[in-house]
């Protein structure tokens, strides 16, 4: 069973790029099988090719750009966890968990 990519929301800190960020920053962790197998990834994750790349998420029409700055463990493949500011770009926290996203690396 193929399960659609969604976007939830978190709160951020030290991510697994190294780096320290905000709940108010427009940045994304993304999903660990995507994450650790993206050409270039090795064991260290503050090394990881992905980390400080844009990403632009779409969902409903509606786009955020944002910054790769984590992981997310419990992410189903394709799927992010958004800081709350960007997860207010698509959506109020109210819902949650939006479904059907689309995401790219820019």
């Amino acid at each position: 069973m193929c399960v659609a990519p969604t976007a939830t929301f978190y709160n951020t800190g030290l991510g697994s790029c190294g780096h320290f960020n905000s709940d108010a920053d427009l940045v994304v962790a993304v999903d660990h099988a995507t994450i650790t197998s993206f050409p270039g990834a090795t064991a260290n994750p503050n090394l990881n090719p992905m980390c400080g790349r844009s990403m632009v998420v779409t969902a409903a029409g509606k786009s955020v750009t944002v910054t790769v700055v984590d992981t997310c463990p419990s992410c189903a493949s394709g799927s992010v966890d958004l800081s709350p500011t960007a997860f207010l770009q698509l959506a109020p926290l109210e819902v949650g968990r939006l479904h059907g996203i689309t995401w790219t690396l820019l």
